[in-house]
């Protein structure tokens, strides 16, 4: 009996561990109890520091609508202005951008080269600048696709797979040349020649199909179906009069006759027009057109861009009277100065 409750004292003995242990549950309680009465106080804190914070950083918009990233979005992509030339000619940059500053707004530009050609384009910091904005794209085709002669570039535009590969999605397509030009004079607007098929100028003034290739609008949904039924022979007539004698005939098509559905003068004269064609730069030109003198005065007051695509002499080189033959339009070949 006496071990027994010797036993029994022994385990109920306080001991330094048991009251350290005794201390911590008791301090656990008390903290327990006091906690729940800071923690509003702790979150209110949290919050003004957090309010603080959120109104020091800069404030962002994330626009997520990507349509707008790329810049030719700006334009109707329908409508292409296009160029084909592989001679690196040094009138091509102001050339160009003439015809941007007279063409409706809404168009965009090709120019589609030689290697060559589109680096004289694209080094112009005034064509630089109309690359980004979307408005103007250079471009070199791969092979086996070819434009270093006329035949070559006859095919590429008798081919449905360049309308299809390269021009996507496009409806008008004006085409001018390195020797055509939009006069800035002309009361007529591009778009107002959208509901017609082809339209160009006129060989004769009662001409059936005015639509010399030089300076054309030409919509190409009838250059698909006529090149659905039909195919060009290689080193056959050029593009614009092959194309011709089968849209004039294409039923619905809409195409331009004489003198008074012209959009440009080639080889006949007619007032107002919209632009010029000059053959080889001015050496091969129709004398009807050129071959009076008073008749090229009123057509360099009218159009004096054509000055960029002339080659003009300095009015200190000029004879006071000069001849027909030596005079830019006579329809003879310009003789072009000797260097100093």
């Amino acid at each position: 009996m006496a071990a027994v409750l010797s036993s029994s004292t022994g385990a109920f003995a306080l001991t330094r561990t048991k009251i350290l242990l005794a201390i911590s549950l008791a301090v656990t309680w008390w903290f327990a109890s006091v906690l729940p009465h800071y923690r509003p106080t702790i979150e209110a804190k949290f919050k003004a520091r957090l309010g603080e914070a959120l109104q020091k950083i800069p404030s962002i918009k994330v626009d997520w609508d990507t349509a707008s990233d790329d810049p030719r979005d700006a334009y109707n992509a329908s409508k292409v202005a296009l160029m084909i030339e592989a001679r690196p000619l040094p009138h091509l940059v102001p050339q160009i951008l003439h015809m941007i500053s007279v063409v409706p707004p809404d168009w965009r530009f090709l120019f589609i080269g030689s290697e060559e050609s589109v680096v004289t384009v694209g080094r112009a910091f005034a064509t630089k600048n109309q690359q980004v904005i979307g408005k103007l794209d250079l471009m070199v085709l791969p092979k086996p696709w070819e434009i270093d002669n006329k035949e070559n570039v006859f095919r590429l535009l008798t081919d449905i797979r360049f309308y299809q590969e390269f021009l996507p999605g496009v409806e008008w397509i004006l085409k001018y040349e390195s020797d055509s030009i939009l006069c800035a004079n002309s009361q007529t607007s591009l778009n107002e020649w959208l509901d017609w098929s082809w339209v160009g100028a006129p060989k004769t003034p009662d001409d059936r199909f005015s639509g010399n290739g030089g300076l054309s609008l030409r919509r190409v949904s009838a250059i698909k179906r006529v090149l659905s039924f039909q195919a060009r022979f290689n080193d056959s007539e050029p593009e614009d009069e092959w194309f011709g004698k089968r849209v004039y005939i294409l039923p619905g098509a809409k195409v331009a006759a004489g003198v008074d559905q012209a959009l440009a003068v080639e080889d006949v004269y007619f007032d107002n027009a919209m632009g010029y064609h000059v053959r080889n730069g001015g050496r091969e030109l129709a004398e009807s057109v050129w071959a009076d003198r008073e008749q090229r005065r009123k057509i360099f007051g009218y159009c004096p861009e054509l000055s960029l695509i002339m080659d003009m002499k300095l009015e200190k080189e000029r004879c006071p009277d000069p001849p027909p033959s030596s005079y830019p339009g006579a329809g003879y070949a310009v003789p072009t100065p000797s260097p100093p």
